[in-house]
């Protein structure tokens, strides 16, 4: 009998799994943890932290420092599915504005590349990018639908 320990690897689909449950909770050093220190994060360039975000860090602090500073950001459904080309991951949620509590209704597709038990990187894809960018500028100035709040 051997007394080397059996390592239990996850999938890349409990992988994002694993993601997308510390995403949920706001637990930033879970998110962490299933980051690669290297990951890239492609967001549509129209959003305020649009573009490809290098690092660990960057992703906390550019993305979702961006993302929860504007809104609070309530995850409603999370679903991933692997295959052959990496893991797709669909997020659905809704976004409430810290200013004016105007809501917005967030729906996204990520594709994951995992290796080694974290991820490298994510493509995300959000349904309506410009009306997503034009709630967080009404969010910015401090107006619900382009009027100011009363």
């Amino acid at each position: 009998m051997s007394n080397q320990m059996k390592t239990v690897t996850e999938s890349p689909a409990e992988v994002v799994r694993g993601l997308y449950d510390a995403l949920g909770k706001g637990d930033v050093p879970g998110v962490l943890a299933k980051l690669d220190p290297e990951v890239i994060v492609d967001e549509p360039a129209q959003l305020p932290y649009g573009g490809v975000h290098q690092g660990r860090e960057v992703f906390v602090e550019s993305i979702l420092g961006a993302m929860m500073g504007y809104a609070k950001v309530a995850i409603t459904d999370a679903q991933v599915f692997e295959g052959p080309a990496g893991v797709i991951g669909t997020l659905t949620g809704t976004l409430t504005t810290h200013t004016t509590g105007e809501e917005f209704p967030l729906t996204m597709v990520e594709i994951h590349q995992v290796e080694d038990g974290t991820v490298r990187k994510i493509d995300v894809y959000t349904k309506n990018p410009h009306e997503l960018a034009a709630f967080y500028a009404r969010a910015e100035a401090g107006t619900r639908c382009g009027k100011r709040p009363e």
